[in-house]
């Protein structure tokens, strides 16, 4: 539909500064109404609330504290509902193995030997009907702590995921809290056989679990003495690794904390299980439950859903999947159908790394959205260093053209390294010419993990694992983030005035990306049309046309550290789309709250923008006036 344009008359002009913008009042659940797409914030659990900062590799909670539930309060709640957050994906809360002693509670020890960290990998669970202990200000009512978590969350308009980990488990699995007639994974299973079925596990029969042979830089614990840290643990036969390893002594580098879940997938990788057809790509999950309810499933899948019924009837709203690729679409159609019964408005998040796949686990597995890692992430990290111009965007947003809507864009994560660490762009201003371009280029959610938007650099040597990625093994103080939490006041406090601008600008963007109604229409790219029209305009550009009903966007990303000038081009079919007569149209910067024309003659529009180092703009053409000739 064209645009509608005002009927105010304006003298021709190219750029009109106006004072700057004032900073943005605090957003509460009654001023933010989303209304385009989502906006998903990671917040790793253990370290959100955490206000020590001794930082003391390999501490304890005792020296370096831990953040608790309670510690992500109403003005923290308040906080990430001023970004534009719809969703928050809570990190690390089903239990998972901890060194830390928690027998008073019925808690077993666990092994420092299959354990990485002090506090543990979050995805090598050991409980999925109950929390991390090390969250609860009372471990004996830690369930009803994150319920409250839930409802404050709710309170605020936002909704809750959490992690489930098909794939893999804690290597000493076993569930406290299991409802009645659900048995533990392994509980049944033949370990006389490498596999059945119905077994939970694969065996490696005849020979005992052997913990991985001595690292030359690495001892558990750092070294610190434990009574379980003796190289030795218990499991006879023992299991397949997590990642796949079949040996009875796993490698270091194999994700030795955890052992493969088997679902009906023989060893040879051929199916045990009746495979969902090809032509249930279209179809819906009234469909699929129908086919799934003739017919006998492998036991690990509906140990999998009985998990997943047990977190929505608690509220939670949907599930990050870890690893997905890793478990076949067959399940993830039962799994997920079976959740959308339930609540037909959960959300499902995946982790897949294989373009090949995106389209199976979306279409036969009801996936909503996959990581765009290894496609738009990876070809704009090294735009972001400086290694790389912006023209290989273009090809690689169009190969997801057909399913960009359920492509999330990140630009951090906890398996990322931080945008600010010495090993990524060294600067976090880097990322604000990124964080537009994949904030704004789709109609897919945007992911932002917790102090992303105050330049956390994720420096200093925790323990378990290499700095630049924040760790989530160790306890740990955050520097920035805890800036902004202000001993729990969750006010920017503590940030200087560069983390204070950034966290803006963010909240800038995220704005957009979540209510303007432009978010929720086609993309059109203009930045193949500047590069051949425009002498001025260069690979450390890029820009591109929203446009839905009556509104539209344009947006122009400089990755340059210098400031640049040049001519921005809209081709003839974009200026026909928008409706735009031959004129003058004055469009307001909703970044920097300029405004600029656009000039249309023959048909072709032409700009004259004037960028800052790192520097962008989105120009709103809704409410343009217009300069006829």
């Amino acid at each position: 539909m064209p645009l509608k344009l005002a009927l105010t008359i304006l003298p021709a002009l190219f750029i009109v500064a106006c004072q700057p913008e004032p900073v943005p009042p605090v957003a509460t659940e009654q001023s933010v109404q989303v209304n385009a797409k989502p906006v998903v914030y990671q917040v790793f659990t253990r370290l959100f609330g955490n206000k020590e900062t001794q930082n003391i590799p390999w501490g304890t909670i005792e020296q370096n504290g831990v953040g608790k539930f309670s510690d992500i309060n109403d003005a923290a709640l308040v906080g990430l509902r001023e970004l534009g957050v719809t969703h928050v994906w809570y990190t690390g809360v089903p239990h998972h193995a901890v060194i830390r002693d928690y027998r008073d509670y019925g808690i077993s020890d666990d092994d420092p030997d299959v354990v990485k960290g002090r506090a543990g990998s979050p995805y090598a669970v050991k409980d999925y009907y109950n929390v991390n202990p090390d969250l609860a200000d009372d471990p004996a009512e830690r369930l009803a702590e994150f319920d409250a978590l839930i409802a404050r969350t709710h309170g605020h308009g936002m909704q809750v995921l959490i992690d489930i980990v098909p794939n893999h488990v804690a290597r000493d699995y076993r569930s406290l809290n299991r409802p009645k007639g659900v048995q533990d994974f392994g509980a049944s299973d033949n370990v006389a056989v490498t596999y059945a079925r119905d077994n939970n596990f694969y065996y490696v029969t005849g020979e005992a679990f052997r913990v991985p042979a001595p690292q030359a830089d690495y001892q558990p614990l750092g070294g610190q003495s434990h009574p379980l840290a003796d190289s030795e643990f218990t499991e006879n036969p023992a299991k397949w690794t997590g990642n796949g390893a079949r040996a009875a002594q796993p490698s270091h580098n194999d994700w030795y904390e955890t052992v493969k879940v088997n679902y009906g997938v023989r060893p040879d990788g051929s199916f045990d299980f009746d495979d969902l057809p090809r032509e249930y790509a279209t179809r819906d999950c009234a469909a699929i439950n129908a086919f799934w309810a003739e017919r006998d499933v492998p036991d690990s899948w509906e140990k999998f859903r009985d998990i997943t019924a047990f977190w929505l009837d608690r509220g939670v709203d949907g599930f990050r999947f870890d690893m997905a690729e890793m478990v076949p679409v067959a399940f993830w159609s039962y799994l997920n159908c079976g959740i959308k019964a339930r609540n037909p408005d959960a959300f499902l998040l995946a982790e897949v790394y294989n373009p090949d796949l995106y389209r199976d686990y979306l279409q036969r597995g009801k996936m909503d959205y996959l990581y765009d890692k290894v496609g738009f992430y990876d070809t704009l990290r090294p735009v972001m260093e400086g290694r790389a111009g912006t023209d290989p965007l273009v090809a690689t947003h169009a190969t997801v053209a057909d399913i960009e809507a359920h492509m999330l864009h990140f630009l951090e994560n906890h398996d990322e390294q931080r945008i600010a660490s010495s090993a990524f762009a060294g600067d976090a201003d880097m990322g604000k010419p990124a964080l537009v371009v994949s904030a704004l280029i789709s109609r897919a959610p945007t992911m932002i993990y917790f102090g992303q938007e105050v330049g956390e650099p994720g420096d200093g040597d925790a323990g378990f694992g290499d700095p630049t990625r924040t760790t989530i093994f160790d306890y740990w103080g955050v520097p920035h983030h805890q800036a902004w939490m202000n001993g729990g006041k969750f006010d920017g406090g503590q940030l200087s005035a560069s983390q204070r601008e950034l966290r803006r600008f963010y909240q800038k963007v995220l704005q957009i990306s979540a209510t303007h109604p432009a978010m929720l229409g086609s993309y059109s790219d203009l930045h193949q049309h500047s590069r051949s029209n425009s002498d001025s305009y260069t690979d450390r550009q890029f820009s591109f046309l929203r446009h839905h009903d009556e509104t539209a966007l344009i947006v122009i990303a400089n990755f340059s550290r210098d400031p640049t000038e040049f001519t921005l081009a809209i081709p003839a079919q974009d200026i026909e789309r928008l409706g735009l007569a031959d004129g003058e149209y004055a469009a307001r910067d909703l970044l920097n709250n300029q405004v600029v024309v656009i000039e249309v003659k023959n048909g072709l529009g032409r700009a004259a923008i004037a960028l800052g180092p790192l520097d962008s703009t989105v120009l709103q053409l809704d409410q343009t006036v217009v300069n006829q000739p």
